[in-house]
């Protein structure tokens, strides 16, 4: 059979076929096979937290004890908040440890509650902490050491840093202290 005897729909039919089972597959490892193989490489170094639900993760549940949480009062006097703002999280670090995993969607994300940690990720210059992307509307409406990466954040950093010290904050405190009293006074 020659090349110029195969009908051309069969060729297209096949190409097409094609084109859908390489998006399928790609979307098959998109929502099932990267979220399963991160949360397990993450279980391997010692993490632990919910297991992964297909295309929903976790959302059901932080939706539902939200919702419960939003139908109960606060007791009066009390400033114990934990429970009722992230309500999901505060009862996932309790079950787990100070740092688990949980899944928002098809992404794990691992949730760090030691300070000491948190301080020691946030502050390595390995880069493997990303920040997250702002759209593009909030970043031309609000530019500031949050939404600058590499060099631009190194030097606003550079800039900023010696307002930060502590013979500065000091100098600030009786400032500080004048406008907390007037607040107070015209609060009273």
């Amino acid at each position: 059979m020659s090349p110029a005897s195969v009908p051309w729909s069969s060729l297209v039919c096949g190409t097409l076929g094609f084109v859908l089972l390489w998006e399928a597959s790609r979307l098959v490892d998109l929502l099932w096979w990267r979220p399963w193989w991160l949360k397990r490489a993450l279980r391997a170094q010692g993490l632990c937290g919910t297991s992964y639900r297909f295309l929903v993760g976790d959302l059901i549940d932080y939706g539902r004890r939200d919702k419960e949480a939003r139908s109960r009062s606060m007791p009066l006097r009390c400033h114990n908040i934990a429970p009722l703002f992230p309500p999901f999280l505060h009862d996932l670090v309790r079950e787990h440890e100070k740092t688990c995993i949980s899944s928002l969607s098809v992404f794990p994300k691992v949730t760090i509650s030691d300070p000491d940690l948190a301080k020691e990720v946030l502050s390595n210059k390995f880069g493997h902490f990303e920040k997250l992307k702002f759209p593009a509307l909030s970043r031309h409406l609000a530019r500031g050491l949050a939404a600058y990466d590499g060099e631009k954040w190194v030097n606003h950093r550079r800039i900023l840093n010696p307002a930060f010290h502590l013979e500065k904050l000091k100098l600030m405190m009786p400032a500080l202290s004048t406008c907390c009293q007037e607040l107070v006074g015209r609060w009273t």
